[in-house]
């Protein structure tokens, strides 16, 4: 392992799927959503932006219907019990709009780390984002019916060790 700081980050970070009831501090936050504008976008054009979820209401609307849409138990929270929950959109018009997403939610993930937070990358966004009610959310935010999900960065302090990391399935690079 080399021993640039960054690049031991970048092997160390894991998903978290257990968090403490710990606040975390609206400094990191901002720091992580700070990180996430700050990811490389096709052409620069900047596609995504993030949304800090504050509304308790509209985020236990988000927990029921991730676990509906995933197809998981009732009861199962597929935001881990996070305390935080950032959500990543991005304009539909770009056409490097997933990618663009897909990059700040991992400069985000990797920024947690970096401030000794837990964090884990959690889909369904996309299909949460076209249904009518979350539209509307968004449209009373301000934000245009151009944006779709990418996904959801949810934030807290583990609760315990992070995870081991698993072997790295060998031949997944090739050299021509």
């Amino acid at each position: 392992m080399s021993d640039n700081v960054m690049l031991q980050g970048l092997l160390r970070r894991r998903s978290v799927r257990k968090y403490s009831t710990r606040e975390v501090e609206q400094e990191k936050i901002d720091a992580v959503i700070e990180a996430g504008l700050y990811a490389p976008s096709g052409m620069g054009r900047q596609s995504a932006i993030i949304v800090e979820c504050r509304d308790p209401k509209l985020k236990e609307m988000l927990v029921e219907e991730n676990r509906r849409i995933g197809g998981f138990a009732a009861g199962m929270d597929p935001f881990y019990g996070a305390p935080v929950l950032l959500i990543v959109l991005a304009d539909r018009n770009n056409p490097n709009h997933v990618c663009d997403g897909a990059l700040a939610l991992g400069n985000m993930l990797n920024a947690a780390y970096a401030l000794d937070l837990g964090s884990c990358w959690i889909n369904r966004a996309a299909q949460e984002f076209e249904l009518p009610q979350y539209r509307e959310y968004l449209r009373k935010a301000g934000i245009g019916d151009e944006y779709i999900g990418i996904g959801h960065c949810i934030l807290g302090y583990p609760e315990g060790e992070l995870p081991k990391p698993a072997a790295r399935r060998p031949g997944r690079v090739y050299r021509i």
